[in-house]
């Protein structure tokens, strides 16, 4: 039996901005529901949803140890393009056969790019 990841909920005291950040970015469409607190952050193609969820008091944004990986096969030019949107990346890393930047989205989650995902194994 085999059960594939099929959502992501980041709990976010910013709903408004972090929805904004990962359809503009990530190009990601939104899915608000009548009566649904939480919303809903279509994938492109087929990979996973997010789920922005309002946090509860007490809670710190970016506490959590949760890093969201984005699959693209050209780190570069990926990092270049989000630059020319207003989007910073950190410095690309080389590791194993592929690269990898990383970012954070405005409720302060760790976000990476990498092209893991395509080397020949």
């Amino acid at each position: 039996m085999t059960a594939p990841l099929g959502r992501i909920i980041i709990y976010t005291k910013r709903l408004e901005q972090v929805a904004a950040f990962y359809c503009k970015h990530f190009g990601f469409k939104e899915l608000r529901l009548t009566g649904d607190r939480i919303v809903e952050l279509i994938a492109p193609g087929s990979g996973g949803n997010i789920l922005l969820h309002p946090m509860g008091a007490g809670r710190k944004e970016g506490q959590t140890l949760v890093k969201l990986i984005f699959d693209v096969e050209d780190v570069e030019a990926f990092c270049q393009t989000a630059k020319n949107n207003g989007l910073e990346f950190e410095s690309i890393h080389s590791a194993d056969g592929y690269s990898f930047a990383n970012t954070k989205d405005p409720a302060n989650n760790s976000v990476s790019v990498s092209s893991r995902a395509f080397v020949k194994r």
